[in-house]
């Protein structure tokens, strides 16, 4: 067992035993590893334990089985996106998704970085879903997911009409549309969209504005991408589904 100073971010916990509880914390340098921690109700860790919340933690890091705290300070709770349930949805599922993208006890301090500066915009005030689809698109490569988004898979042209083909695992131009007649017939901007997701940076997310429209077009090319090459299926998924159902009532 090893002490190390690290920052974290709380996914989730729930109750272990009567009074304790287990903890999942992704850390910057040791990833993801499960903590105890004894009689929460009475423990000064309570606090810091609940999900969605960033702090330097002090930990006894165990290889093989449970871990622990010991300390931690930098406390950062995310308010905003707590007090919004939207926001919290997908929050919630851009966090489960990086938990099922590495196995625990992987050290992945790109990933934490990516995970938290995401959260981080969303809690500034962005638009969440599009920082969600940015991180879905990203992680692609994490499920072992390498696709171009960028130009023609038969003769490299860019910057054309494209459409998508599961066939070729990649784009089409108008001349070789033929080659797939079950092509996706999908909106040509959707595609330049998921080129741009690609390799964004952060400080051009706040130029990026994207009408109700293409953000439902967008939503259901990456819902087919997951399903077709990740095959995912998480609660916190479905959840933000069914917002778009009677969430509309609740705004």
């Amino acid at each position: 067992m090893q002490t190390k100073e690290t920052y974290g971010l709380v996914l989730y916990n729930h109750h272990y035993r009567e009074s304790d509880k287990l903890v999942k914390i992704f850390t910057e340098t040791n990833g993801k590893h499960m903590f105890f921690v004894r009689h929460v109700g009475k423990s000064r860790f309570n606090s810091v334990i609940q999900p969605l919340t960033v702090a330097k933690f002090i930990l006894k890091i165990n290889d093989t089985g449970l871990s622990f705290i010991e300390d931690y300070k930098e406390v950062e709770s995310l308010k905003k996106i707590n007090a919004d349930l939207f926001k919290l949805s997908y929050a919630s599922y851009v966090t489960a998704l990086a938990d099922v993208a590495v196995p625990d006890g992987v050290s992945d301090p790109q990933l934490f970085v990516f995970l938290t500066k995401t959260l981080s915009l969303m809690e500034e005030g962005l638009d969440y879903e599009i920082l969600t689809n940015i991180f879905e698109i990203q992680l692609l490569e994490r499920f072992g997911v390498s696709l171009n988004f960028h130009n023609c898979v038969f003769c490299h042209r860019v910057g054309l009409p494209f459409d998508f083909s599961y066939k070729y695992s990649g784009l089409l131009c108008p001349e070789h549309y033929d080659k797939d007649n079950h092509r996706n017939h999908l909106d040509p901007n959707v595609l330049y969209l998921v080129d741009r997701f690609q390799a964004i940076q952060f400080d051009d997310l706040k130029t990026i504005s994207v009408k109700p429209e293409m953000k439902r077009k967008l939503r259901l090319f990456i819902d087919d991408i997951y399903d077709n090459y990740v095959g995912l299926h998480l609660k916190s998924k479905k959840f933000i589904d069914d917002l778009g159902t009677w969430g509309n009532i609740m705004k």
